[in-house]
Order: C-alpha cells, then sequence, then structure tokens
C-alpha cells in the first residue's frame, strides 16, 4: 500500500475545505472571461461531455475550477458533491483516480443532485482515457471538468474522447483583463462591441476617443513587458516580474513537462530551438537557418516546435491557401506571450527602445487577442505574402469574408498609403471591401474611404492599444463570447 487511507483522506481534505464548511483561501474576486462559461456548462450542460480547459502553465486554470466551485456553493450545491484533485501532488499521482473517488463518497456520502468532478492534470494518471470514456458514457450524475496538456489529451485519447469533451482554450491575459486585475484607473473609454462598428463612427468621435486613449499606451507598453500571465502581471517590478516568467517557462515547462508528458530528451537543444524563436516572434520561419544555426536535423526541429505548440507556448500561422504548396510554405511563428521574448531574452525594459523588438511584441500581442476572440467559431487564420514580396500579417477567414490586418507600429504621426502596399495589394487581388491597419498613435485613427471601385473601399487605422482593450473588453463583457456571430 502506497499510503493509509488516513493520509490520502488527509491530503484530499486540505484541497477541499468545503467539506469542513471552509472555502478556497484568496481567491481572487475579479474573474476572466471563460468563467462564465466554465460556470454555465457545469450548471447546464447542453450536452454530457467533459470540460477540458486547456492553456500554458501558471495561467490560471485552477483558479478558475476554484471560483467555479465557490460559485456553485453559493449556489447550495452540497460540498459533500465537489471534489477537486490536482494530479501535480506526487501521492495522488500514484493513486489513481478510482481510489480517490472510492475514498471521497467513504468520507463524504452522497447527496441530491449532480457530483461535479474538477481533475487537474489527469493526463499524468494511469489509463484516464478509458476512464474518462466510462464515467461519461455511463455515469450520467457527474460533471467532470479536467485540465492539461492539450496534445497528450487530444492525440492520445482520439478515439475514446470524440464527442466527449467540449474544450477551452485559456490564452494568457487580455490588454483589458491585465488593466482589471492590476485595478489601474482607466479612461472613460465607450464600449465597442466590435471592430468593425468603428466603420460607422463620424470623423469627431476619432477626434474625440483619440485623446482620450492615450494614456492607454504607457500601460500597453508595461502589459507587453510584464505579461498575461497572472501571477507575474501582478508583480510591481518589472524585472522581478520577468525573471518569474523566465524562471517557469524554461524550469518548469521546457526542462520538465517536456520530459515528464513528451519524453524528451534533449532538454538543451529544445531550449535552443525556443531561444531561436523568441528571437525571431512573429516572424516567418527559416526551418533551413534555424537547422544551420542550431546544427540540427530537420525533423528534430520540426518535431520540437510542435511540441511547444504542443504546449501552448507558440501558434504557427500558415499562409493562406490550399494545397501542398501551403504546407510547404514557412509559417509565421507567434509567442504565446508578448513578454517572453524579453523575460527569456534578458532584454527588460530595453525592448521599449528597440522598434523592430517592440514592433514584434505588438504584432504578437495583437494576433493573440484577435485570435483568443474569435478561435471558437470556425475562424480559420493565416498570413499572405505577394508575389512582388508584400505580406499582410494577420488574415482572418470567416467562411464568407476575409478580413485582413496589418500591424505598423512605429514612430510616426501617421500610416499613409505608401506603408500598405501589402494590405492594398491583397485587397485588390482577393476583392476585399474593408481592411484593418494596427496603428501606434492615438490620433492614427479613423476610416478612410477610398475610391468605391477599388478594393479596400474602406481602411481602419485602428491604434493597437485601444484595438487590444476593445477585443479584450468585448470578449470579457459579452454574455456568450464564443457563440455570438464574427464580427472583427
Amino acid at each position: 500500500m502506497i499510503a493509509s487511507n488516513a493520509e490520502l483522506f488527509a491530503v484530499l481534505r486540505q484541497f477541499n475545505p468545503w467539506w469542513a464548511g471552509g472555502r478556497s483561501p484568496d481567491l481572487p474576486k475579479w474573474r476572466r472571461a471563460a468563467f462564465k462559461e466554465i460556470a454555465d456548462w457545469s450548471l447546464n450542460p447542453p450536452a454530457h461531455r467533459a470540460i477540458l480547459l486547456s492553456g500554458a502553465r501558471q495561467i490560471g486554470k485552477t483558479t478558475l475550477y476554484l471560483q467555479v466551485i465557490d460559485d456553485l456553493l453559493d449556489r447550495d450545491v452540497p460540498p459533500g458533491n465537489i471534489l477537486y484533485v490536482t494530479f501535480d501532488h506526487p501521492l495522488l499521482k500514484l493513486v489513481g483516480i478510482e481510489r480517490l473517488l472510492e475514498l471521497w463518497r467513504e468520507h463524504e456520502p452522497v447527496q441530491d443532485g449532480p457530483e461535479y468532478l474538477f481533475l487537474d492534470e489527469i493526463q499524468v494518471t494511469k489509463d484516464w482515457q478509458v476512464w474518462l470514456k466510462h464515467q461519461i458514457d455511463f455515469e450520467k450524475r457527474r460533471r467532470i471538468a479536467v485540465t492539461g496538456s492539450a496534445t497528450p489529451l487530444a492525440t492520445e485519447g482520439q478515439e475514446s474522447g470524440v464527442g466527449r469533451w467540449h474544450t477551452i482554450r485559456l490564452a494568457t491575459l487580455s490588454f483589458f483583463e491585465y488593466l482589471q486585475l492590476r485595478r489601474l484607473e482607466l479612461p472613460p473609454l465607450p464600449h465597442v462591441t466590435s471592430l468593425r462598428s468603428l466603420f460607422e463612427w463620424k470623423t469627431a468621435d476619432f477626434e474625440r476617443i483619440g485623446p482620450l486613449a492615450r494614456p492607454l499606451t504607457a500601460l500597453f507598453h508595461e502589459y507587453l513587458l510584464r505579461g498575461g500571465f497572472p501571477q507575474s502581471a501582478q508583480i510591481e517590478s518589472i524585472p522581478l516580474a520577468q525573471k518569474l516568467l523566465r524562471e517557469d517557462i524554461v524550469d518548469k515547462v521546457l526542462k520538465r513537462d517536456m520530459t515528464a508528458l513528451f519524453g524528451v530528451r534533449r532538454v538543451l537543444e529544445l531550449e535552443q530551438v525556443f531561444l531561436f524563436l523568441c528571437l525571431h516572434d512573429g516572424s516567418q520561419l527559416n526551418v533551413a537557418e534555424l537547422c544551420s544555426s542550431l546544427q540540427l536535423k530537420k525533423p528534430t526541429v520540426s518535431n520540437f516546435i510542435t511540441l511547444l505548440e504542443s504546449a501552448h507556448l507558440v501558434h504557427r500561422l500558415l499562409p493562406i491557401g490550399y494545397g501542398k504548396s501551403v504546407l510547404r510554405a514557412q509559417p509565421k511563428v507567434y509567442l504565446a506571450d508578448a513578454a517572453l521574448a524579453p523575460s527569456v531574452l534578458l532584454k527588460g525594459k530595453g525592448m521599449l527602445e528597440d522598434d523592430d523588438a517592440l514592433a514584434r511584441a505588438v504584432e504578437t500581442a495583437f494576433f493573440k487577442h484577435v485570435f483568443t476572440r474569435y478561435y471558437a467559431q470556425s475562424v480559420s487564420f493565416s498570413y499572405w505574402r505577394g508575389k512582388r514580396g508584400h505580406e499582410v500579417d494577420v488574415i482572418a477567414d470567416t467562411g464568407d469574408r476575409l478580413v485582413p490586418f496589418e500591424v505598423k507600429y512605429r514612430a510616426r504621426a501617421h500610416t499613409g498609403m505608401s506603408d500598405l502596399k501589402g494590405i492594398l495589394e491583397f485587397c485588390s487581388e482577393r476583392k476585399v471591401d474593408s481592411a484593418y491597419v494596427v496603428t501606434r498613435e492615438s490620433n492614427d485613427f479613423g476610416v478612410e474611404n477610398l475610391d468605391p471601385s477599388s478594393h479596400p473601399r474602406r481602411l481602419l487605422r485602428i491604434p493597437a492599444p485601444l484595438a487590444c482593450y476593445w477585443l479584450g473588453r468585448s470578449e470579457l463583457e459579452s454574455s456568450h463570447p464564443r457563440t455570438e456571430p464574427v464580427d472583427a
């Protein structure tokens, strides 16, 4: 016997203080956008499936589940019908799920109503796929929410998982969530439900709101330095926040999780690949250059990048199109959070003085915001590179229209047409009527109505801090942020 029942129950009781009339201590009152979706699913699941909450380490998955449990207790769900387990605990990982459930029911008899199981890092337990399949198929009273790495859950349990869980992908904090978490004073900006609605604004609206939004720029730069991981975002010292982020990513994810979850043995080489991606954040990835620089073979590099994507540290963006030519093309690689590169590369506040590094960080932050806002709505994302070498940074394909975004974050008062050859060429080639340019200055904000016979016919210039602010706010304040129509 690994441990006595008394020892095991003592651990379980520690993670489930509500059994003795207590609550989880120090839970933040503020809640992320994903809270409502998880809470609604727990109370009234539209289908009998488990919830899979996926995302990078230190992103707040456990806090979200504990907040949902707190909400269930406020709704008078019997405390004994709620179980929380983290399989990061070595003893619980060794014991396994079934014995823990037996122990739970020995000490906490079942009461009327559903049972709620919240299981952290389920993928490290033995035969979790078979267990979860059985639970969904035969235990109709149980509502199960799990967390873990997306790749083990998606690939190892591909057959048994079909139709048996609903995935909620959690990104790092949006700019708006960051501001809320830090309780910063915000300018009196109007609520904008979609960037597309700005095409209907009048010139006077842009002239009025632009100056109001000016204080956001400094806060946005701090956000790019501290990052969207809740723990580091709350640390006052930016160097200390970056140190914490660097240690969490390099030590815990690259050196521990990659070995435990994926069996990676060449950890140093994996770290070198990640450092290369940090140096080229938001750029097209030249795999041949990477292989030559690090003296690695292409299959090794491709496997490492796939693992980093599976661990939610990077996102690959393929060029728009179909077929083998696209698969052979160079992908763009974005880091999961703009603060990763300056933290890992020890740039500190110096990033703000490096125009190229700052522009890359802004593009990464904007891509994360627009991707997070619409990822669950069958919107695909890509980039475009024309025959003349011109590019468009991000293209959202909603199924019935293409929405191009170009990030031009530079120290210039106004973004002119000469700066937008790529987006103009793309819109002309694909007959796209409306396009977006993400700018830097608060007065570089407004709609240009172009020649009615041209494509695009309308061009919206919007400062990056405002774009990220509104994208994050509309996700947080929407009643059903993952199901409303796409309206970029």
